[in-house]
């Protein structure tokens, strides 16, 4: 992410010149090690972390989950001896302070590594640097900002916790051409492609929670899960004020994912005490709003949350800052209808001037459809 402030990273970043295209390829395979634990590791980053000697991988290692290991302990432990002298490579900097594990700086240290590459510097002010120095101080030569924003980008989820204090929210959504989400009678099955909603399966095993309102429920009975074998699948989320809810949906089937109903206080007792009996966790908030259901989920170690609501519900979380992604999948069909429903609700605005514009806008294909994916403004 491109608005970490100046305090966050107080080492600047490498002479391009001085990087060559092997620390750049070795730092890539950092980021393919860590995407290993995609959705796994809130609410710590994901990170991998590979050991060269003489030109060649002598170990690697990735962080699996919180309470485990670092991905350079794993890696220290894939080298063994191989580690003395050698370089170790890193997409975020190593730690400095106890936590749930010892620090990885002091294992660095004690594994006489010559040289460390770091990709970025750990905005988590526990850290923040201090890795860095720690590794300097034992005499180690400290690469800094190699594939820096590739690692920003791997890592956007952890960098918008430790800096707003909230997950970090993508807004999802596929609609026509003509800016439709479903049909008149409220019929969206299937709006996108099969490879469209094969990508959007994907994306969920790699969120720690996915959001709906009640209508979504009511309308579409979704399931919500990644729908691939051996694939983890997101807490999924349901947002009621009233649990004007239907008495069986696929939600409400937790042995393949859980579900969380989040209601406000003295709603329908009966209703959420058949949700309990059938396994599913229901929690009041007082007011139910976007802005106080992340509040909720960033106190439980959530990393990264899914929209996948319905305009009103998409509309409220832009509003209240619960989104900081777009994510649009634009099919090449049209079905019109003025009472057809768009896929973000009344923002009140009267002129154009005040429309959200999107930054870092990246266009793209999947199937037949066209995907848009950009950042609102902080």
């Amino acid at each position: 992410m491109d608005n970490i402030s100046p305090d966050a990273q107080p080492h600047a970043s490498q002479p391009e010149s001085t990087v060559t295209a092997f620390d750049r390829a070795m730092m890539q395979r950092c980021i393919e090690l860590a995407k290993r634990a995609l959705g796994r590791t809130a609410p710590n980053p994901l990170v991998g972390s590979v050991i060269v000697q003489d030109g060649k991988i002598v170990g690697e290692g990735f962080h699996p989950g919180a309470g485990n290991p670092h991905a350079e302990v794993f890696a220290l432990r894939d080298a063994g001896d191989r580690a003395l002298g050698a370089t170790i490579y890193v997409n975020l900097e190593p730690c400095n302070h106890y936590g749930r594990t010892p620090p990885c700086s002091e294992a660095l240290v004690a594994a006489g590594v010559a040289k460390v590459v770091v990709g970025m510097v750990d905005p988590n002010p526990l850290v923040a640097g201090g890795g860095i120095e720690r590794l300097k101080q034992a005499g180690i030569e400290v690469v800094v900002g190699v594939e820096e924003d590739a690692c920003k980008q791997l890592n956007e989820a952890f960098i918008h916790r430790i800096l707003y204090k909230q997950p970090f929210g993508i807004l999802k959504y596929a609609m026509t051409l003509d800016g439709k989400i479903a049909t008149t009678t409220g019929h969206s099955a299937w709006i996108s492609s099969l490879e469209a909603r094969n990508e959007v399966h994907s994306l969920r095993s790699a969120c720690d929670a996915v959001i709906v309102g009640g209508n979504t429920v009511l309308l579409d009975n979704p399931h919500l899960t990644s729908h691939q074998k051996d694939a983890r699948n997101p807490l999924r989320v349901v947002m009621s004020r009233s649990l004007n809810l239907p008495s069986e949906a696929h939600l409400w089937e937790t042995d393949e994912a859980s579900t969380l109903v989040l209601t406000e206080p003295g709603s329908s007792p009966d209703f959420q005490q058949m949700l309990a009996k059938k396994g599913v966790e229901v929690v009041e908030l007082n007011p139910l709003t976007p802005k106080k259901a992340m509040a909720y989920l960033y106190d439980r170690g959530l990393l990264s949350v899914l929209w996948e609501c319905g305009g009103t519900l998409a509309a409220s979380a832009i509003a209240e800052g619960a989104v900081q992604k777009i994510l649009a999948f634009i099919a090449p069909k049209i079905v019109g209808g003025k009472a057809a429903p768009s896929p973000v609700g009344d923002l009140g605005f009267a002129t154009m001037t005040e429309a959200l514009t999107l930054e870092r806008v990246v266009w793209r294909t999947v199937g037949s459809d066209c995907v848009v994916e950009g950042y609102l403004r902080q």
